[in-house]
């Protein structure tokens, strides 16, 4: 016990003189090769996630695609590739049945078992992070470019969004904090029930990139809210995605909610519709979806 007491420290020593005493274009190759590992096969790829579809097709490497998720609705060619279902809902044999090379797919695509026999058969299954942040929107650009070994293109598509989104942030600051409009973002009514957007969601993250204020508070996720807690949000904007097929909650079903009708957005009738995945996909066109929301609440 008392020899082994003694050699821990000696051995950390001499590690560490071995780690300073590596030459410094040993250590930037070293990171080199592990950042060339993130490479896939590219030869057939399914792509899961609206803003992963997205993101290869901005960089220019769609002809790699064989199949993408429900979500993957832009651009309009990616409607053409087969459907392997909702990105939560996979069907790991529609998947496997297409012999993709490779999975890439957002953070938060399942289900875990789904998951589960994707990762365990013989296709590389590759989970791209997911952030609802103007750097959550670059790091999964820079992901994906490593992935499919187009690093130069990624670079190039980081610095044209970045700078595009800068831009519009930066505009939608220019507003001062009394002029910022309480938005309430309305996910469904489920049962009469008003379930809105809370903190670390997709909708809380575009509010705050359009300088709003999330009128729901801070609650985690996506809750119902009681009549109270609808009435002392007193939401300016109700926000809801705008369907497209003909299933949209209208505002006539929103007036029938005895708190929403009380509040200032429907007695002023201030409901905007958008897209749901150019609002909520957080990929390289959301500084369009952030002047497309300020436009909608604002005028101009």
């Amino acid at each position: 016990m008392r020899k082994h007491t003694k050699q821990a420290p000696f051995c950390a020593t001499k590690l560490g003189r071995a780690l300073a005493a590596l030459p410094l274009a040993a250590l930037l190759l070293g990171s080199s090769v592990a950042h060339a590992e993130d490479k896939v096969d590219t030869t057939r790829i399914v792509s899961v996630g609206g803003d992963v579809t997205e993101i290869i097709y901005a960089l220019g490497e769609e002809k790699h695609l064989v199949a993408r998720d429900t979500t993957s609705m832009f651009p309009q060619e990616a409607m053409k590739l087969p459907d392997v279902g909702y990105m939560r809902a996979l069907s790991p044999e529609g998947i496997l049945a297409l012999s993709p090379t490779s999975i890439i797919a957002i953070e938060g695509a399942g289900p875990p078992e789904a998951l589960t026999v994707l990762k365990s058969a013989s296709v590389p299954f590759e989970t791209v992070p997911n952030a609802y942040t103007r750097d959550g929107i670059l790091a999964k650009i820079e992901k994906v470019g490593a992935l499919l070994g187009v690093n130069d293109k990624a670079k190039a598509l980081e610095a044209s969004v970045s700078a595009d989104l800068d831009a519009a942030i930066a505009d939608a600051g220019k507003r001062a904090e009394k002029d910022r409009k309480r938005v309430l973002f309305i996910l469904s009514l489920q049962g009469g029930k008003v379930m809105a957007s809370g903190t670390g969601t997709a909708a809380d993250g575009i509010i705050k990139l359009s300088s709003a204020i999330n009128a729901a508070g801070d609650f985690p996720g996506y809750k119902p809210l009681t009549d109270e807690a609808i009435i002392e949000a007193k939401p300016d904007v109700i926000l809801m995605m705008n369907r497209g097929d003909g299933a949209s909650t209208t505002n006539e079903e929103l007036l029938k909610q005895p708190a929403l009708a009380l509040t200032p957005a429907l007695q002023n009738k201030a409901v905007i519709r958008m897209d749901g995945l150019h609002l909520l996909g957080f990929g390289p066109r959301t500084a369009s979806a952030v002047r497309e929301l300020n436009a909608a609440m604002y005028g101009g």
